[in-house]
């Protein structure tokens, strides 16, 4: 247990170097954010465009999506929980690895034959750069969290816990069945148009994606296993369960947010029963994915309580002797207090009176 513990705690240098890496992500996402937003001219009509909608009028392409707003939000997060937290090692490999599978098909993507039509050379070199900057900024966070590791001071210093058990399980279902979900629209996809792949998971001149961000296969399966490993995690209460599950619920937000604003603004459910089997799956599936993104942020967002660290008087332990049979009453004293009770070395109690005769 010693060692478990000592394994989640980390130096300040590796505090703030974490931070200062999570900020770099940060400022990367928001150059981009800006650029698209001054570009569209108007940030209604680019999220419209983040939306889905079909009426979204546009100057620009824009490089970005949703997701990458919603990273900013990851990454401001994690830099002020790698600070101020127990749980900044866990939040910042989080954060790390989620980097490096939005990121990673850029390398190969940026320079296909779509992507040189839709943006131009300079604006591709940019994302280029950006994006080898960002896989080395989340491999330096993956790196300080597991090399900034110390061991508690004493045994009052707070470590990470993982989620309740009621939140946990929770978690579980929420995550899970999301990320089950997901999965088996990517089956389905698969099934009814065959011919989209492999473009659809590692790009090509057929898909049509965002600058920034990985292809649409991609950045679903990539969703769906990081809710079924934080699911998991989160039902046998680990202690790296909350950032993993806020950070994938966080992004299963997304979806789950677009997917409801689409059907409020064309009034699909006004219509409901005369839409197709499997567009009525998919309505209530954008609806189920927002509930449970929103289940598990509420289930996440609080650890367990953790009982206050020290010795406890009443409890039995190396050095302490056995623990009492009952538990203490009030004004009750703990045991090695008072006088003896009989049983133990030392002279015996003083008697209550004097024997007779004195």
């Amino acid at each position: 247990m010693r060692g478990s513990i000592a394994g989640v705690i980390l130096t300040r240098g590796a505090r703030v170097t974490g931070a200062v890496l999570s900020a770099v992500l940060a400022v990367i996402v928001a150059c981009w954010l800006v650029r698209d937003v001054r570009a569209a001219s108007d940030f209604g009509q680019l999220w419209r465009y983040w939306a889905g909608f079909y009426d979204a009028r546009l100057h620009a392409v824009p490089a970005t999506s949703g997701t990458d707003l919603m990273l900013f939000v990851v990454y401001v997060a994690v830099a002020v929980a790698a600070l101020r937290t127990t749980a900044g090692a866990a939040a910042l490999v989080a954060a790390g690895v989620v980097t490096v599978g939005v990121r990673l098909p850029g390398l190969w993507t940026i320079g296909n034959e779509r992507m040189e039509s839709a943006y131009s050379d300079d604006l591709r070199s940019r994302a280029l750069i950006c994006a080898f900057v960002a896989l080395a900024a989340a491999a330096a966070m993956i790196i300080t969290a597991g090399a900034g590791r110390r061991p508690p001071v004493d045994s009052y210093e707070r470590t990470p816990s993982g989620p309740g058990q009621g939140a946990g399980v929770l978690a579980f279902l929420a995550l899970c069945a999301a990320g089950a979900v997901l999965l088996a629209w990517e089956i389905r996809r698969l099934v009814r148009f065959p011919e989209i792949f492999p473009d659809w998971y590692v790009g090509g001149d057929r898909i049509t994606g965002q600058l920034t961000g990985p292809p649409p296969g991609w950045g679903t399966v990539m969703s769906a296993l990081l809710c079924l490993f934080a699911g998991f995690s989160a039902v046998v209460r680990a202690r790296h369960a909350r950032p993993f599950g806020l950070v994938a619920a966080a992004l299963l937000l997304v979806g789950g947010v677009f997917g409801v604003v689409r059907i409020a603004h064309y009034d699909l459910l006004d219509h409901f029963g005369s839409l197709g089997t499997e567009l009525q799956l998919d309505l209530l599936s954008s609806i189920f994915q927002l509930l449970a993104a929103s289940a598990a942020l509420i289930a996440l967002a609080i650890p367990a309580p953790v009982p206050a660290p020290g010795p406890d008087p009443w409890a039995g332990g190396p050095g302490r002797g056995p623990a009492p049979a009952t538990p203490p009453y009030p004004g009750q004293q703990p045991p090695g207090y008072g006088y003896p009770q009989g049983g133990g070395f030392g002279p015996p109690p003083p008697p209550s009176q004097p024997p007779p005769g004195w």
